[in-house]
């Protein structure tokens, strides 16, 4: 993996504040000008790590993913479907999650890293009721629909898809 790139900017009108945000591939570290360049170096390192510990919570574990789909399976799905597994892949463009009724995987999309907790769960109770009802039938929507914020996190995921300039994705 190439090393992180770093910008910094300073800015006469930050008082007191440092952050940090990612854009595409590099990280932009907001600081005041004051501050000295051993100062500003430890604010960079500070703020890296703030946003890697943050990311990571944001993107759990393959074994955390399949614990909360089979906690999103009783709540919302009376227990029904129980996954094989559930893991993170990077090889879905086009859609957000996958899964093989035939063997009870899951496959959720890295694109979907970041993302609100609520649409990932969405994107897991997709799938997870693929695992019972493989079409998009009547039956299929009806118990997609259980989950509370459905609608809310289809319509995110379409308005996220425009934004990026992409036709809107299926799971």
């Amino acid at each position: 993996m190439p090393p992180e790139t770093v910008e910094v900017r300073r800015s006469s009108r930050r008082r007191r504040t440092v952050s940090a945000y990612r854009d595409g591939d590099k990280t932009i570290v907001l600081l005041p000008a004051w501050l000295s360049g051993e100062d500003a170096d430890e604010w960079v390192s500070r703020m890296l790590d703030r946003l890697a510990a943050k990311e990571q919570r944001r993107r759990p574990t393959d074994e955390a993913l399949l614990e909360r789909a089979r906690e999103l399976a009783a709540r919302y799905l009376d227990g029904e479907p129980d996954p094989v597994s559930v893991r993170w892949v990077d090889n879905q463009q086009h859609r957000w999650g996958s899964c093989t009724p035939e063997n009870g995987t899951i496959r959720i999309s890295t694109r979907l890293k970041g993302l609100p907790e609520w649409v990932i769960n969405y994107v897991i109770i997709h799938e997870l009721v693929h695992l019972i009802v493989p079409s998009h039938g009547a039956r299929f929507w009806a118990l997609v629909e259980q989950y509370p914020k459905a609608e809310r996190a289809r319509g995110f995921l379409e308005g996220f898809s425009a934004a990026a300039h992409t036709a809107p994705e299926e799971c």
